[in-house]
């Protein structure tokens, strides 16, 4: 869930910025930035298990801003519900975990930076890893949970990518190509995961920023696009034929920005989904949260 760090100025005013990459707010050296994203997803698959996923969790972000190049990340969820509802041969049955899940831990370096009247463009690389702190032994009435419904997987993880930054003062385009490349735990492994994630944020309100005084609030209106190409899971020597695949959604929303915090919203949806076998895939994901600088 929190892998990027895409908003490359190293002012301490806040400007719109995506919403669906995992973001995180400018870092000035010295300064922090907070984050939290409420994510309420819901999953199903077409197969004769007739399987649906929904998930309620809280995204919790803190970064420090190192120098103004290089700033770092903590990332944590925590999963209010996350619950299978599944078809098994005595009949319909629920399954279900809560808790913290496992922590992140990531850097973004600023390795190229053109400024010019009025805007900025800058790309930066993006690493971290993910250790194995949720559960992921949580048993019901039925035995242990399935892998991927446990608050965490049980290994570590490892993340790799670039992100951009063009931003002028009406609009902003960011884009993403990330990489996770998913552990193994007593013999299985969530598959890798390959992202191409872009974002155009268009400030609606004020139209114009003549006459406007002091420093007000503004409306900007996101459109996200989000490519994922998940591999099949790993489980002993072999591979689960009904994971993975590829899907692509789009995300309209909408921020509120301020000199010092932003409150937002999107809802993902899907616009093509290529599943292998009879995997899971998202039916909708909404997200609502707020970012502050301090």
């Amino acid at each position: 869930m929190l892998v990027s760090a895409l908003l490359l100025t190293n002012s301490a005013t806040v400007y719109a910025a995506p919403n669906t990459f995992n973001t995180a707010l400018p870092v000035a050296k010295g300064q922090y930035v907070w984050r939290e994203q409420l994510v309420l997803r819901q999953r199903s698959d077409d197969g004769p298990m007739d399987r649906d996923v929904s998930v309620q969790a809280l995204g919790n972000v803190l970064g420090y801003g190192v120098t103004s190049k290089f700033a770092v990340f903590g990332a944590v969820p925590y999963f209010f519900d996350k619950e299978l509802d599944v078809t098994l041969p005595f009949g319909r049955a629920e399954r279900d975990t809560d808790g913290f899940g496992d922590i992140s831990l990531f850097g973004r370096y600023t390795l190229y930076q053109n400024d010019f009247t009025g805007g900025t463009f800058r790309v930066s690389p993006v690493f971290g890893v993910t250790a194995p702190t949720g559960d992921d032994n949580d048993r019901d009435s039925l035995g242990e949970l399935p892998r991927p419904l446990q608050a965490g997987d049980g290994a570590w993880d490892g993340v790799a990518g670039v992100v951009t930054t063009y931003q002028t003062l009406q609009y902003q385009v960011d884009a993403q190509v990330l990489y996770r490349e998913n552990g193994r735990h007593d013999g299985f492994a969530l598959g890798d995961e390959t992202r191409f994630d872009a974002s155009l944020q268009y400030r609606i309100w004020p139209r114009s920023l003549k006459g406007v005084p002091g420093t007000p609030g503004f409306v900007y209106g996101l459109l996200e696009s989000n490519l994922i190409r998940r591999e099949r899971d790993e489980i002993g020597s072999g591979t689960d034929a009904n994971s993975g695949g590829t899907q692509w959604l789009l995300a309209p929303g909408l921020q509120y920005v301020t000199r010092s915090w932003i409150v937002e919203g999107t809802v993902q949806l899907p616009v093509s989904s290529n599943p292998n076998g009879n995997a899971i895939e998202d039916d909708y994901i909404v997200r609502v949260g707020f970012r502050r600088n301090f």
